[in-house]
Parts: C-alpha cells; structure tokens; sequence
C-alpha cells in the first residue's frame, strides 16, 4: 500500500487551478452541445473554419493548437451532420479542402465563444517565458503519471 504524503498549499493551489479549468470546459461544453447540438470541441473547430478561403486539416490544427489526426475525426463527424463540407484540392489529390456550409454558419451565429478559446487566449497572455515553464512543467507532470503516450484528444469530444 503507497503511503500518503502530506498536502502541500502549493498542490492544492494547483489542483484548485485545474479544476477550474476543467469545470469551464466541461460546463462549456454541455451548454454548447444542448444548446447548439454540437460539442464544445466541434464548435471550436467549426470557429476555426471561418475564413473566406478553404481551410486545409493542417491548417484547422495548427488554429486549434490541436494535432491533425484530432482535427480530422472532429471534421468527420462535422461534415456527416453537413455542417462542413470536405472536397478534394484541385492541384493536390492528397490534400482535403474544408468549408463551412451554410447550416455550419448558421450554427456559428448562434454560438458563444467556446471555452477553448478562453483558454488560449488566457495561455497568449502570458509571457513567452511563462508559457514556456508553464508548459516544460507540465509536460514533467504529465510524464510522471504515465501519461506521455496517450494521443492528446480535444477536450470532451469522446464523452459522448
């Protein structure tokens, strides 16, 4: 049996902190999913697509500090509902074109800013340099819990 060590102020303050952040982002996302009937994950996504061009998987990623094949399974599930529409570059058979559809805009109207962009937002008003212990640090946290390898999903989105 693993003994128990003694709490720290500064664990709880962090614990505390986090589960802030993953309560507004929970609560964000119910609210966006039984309001608008898509989850906070999706609409994050759908955010991301606004944009007079069409937006490749990459590009969808790279604004939503998400990796592509995230990106991709939330754009799948997007375009069943035809709420994106996904064609075929015309010089580049291998390279996706994502769009909104007009039910993607019309969803987009009606919404709130998604937690998710909070988040960011909250992360950019950092300094660099904090952003960068911030994120060393819990990568060492992450390590610690065996964590490492788990693929990094959008917040949520698998709950369903």
């Amino acid at each position: 049996m693993a003994t128990r060590r003694p709490r720290t102020r500064e664990t709880t303050a962090v614990l505390d902190h986090l589960r802030r952040i993953v309560r507004t982002l929970r609560e964000s996302s119910r609210a966006t999913e039984a309001r608008l009937g898509v989850t906070g994950a999706q609409l994050f996504v759908i955010r991301a697509l606004v944009g007079p061009e069409p937006s490749s998987l990459n590009e969808v990623a790279a604004r939503t500090h998400t990796h592509q094949s995230t990106v991709s399974v939330v754009v799948k599930r997007l375009a069943a509902r035809g709420l994106v529409r996904r064609a075929t570059a015309a010089g580049d058979a291998r390279r996706a074109q994502l769009t909104l559809t007009p039910r993607g805009r019309a969803v987009l109207a009606r919404a709130p800013l998604a937690a998710q962009d909070r988040l960011i937002a909250g992360l950019e008003a950092l300094s660099p340099a904090d952003r960068t212990r911030l994120a060393a640090t819990l990568g060492r946290l992450v390590a610690a819990m065996g964590l490492a390898a788990a693929a990094p999903a959008m917040f949520f989105e698998n709950e369903r």
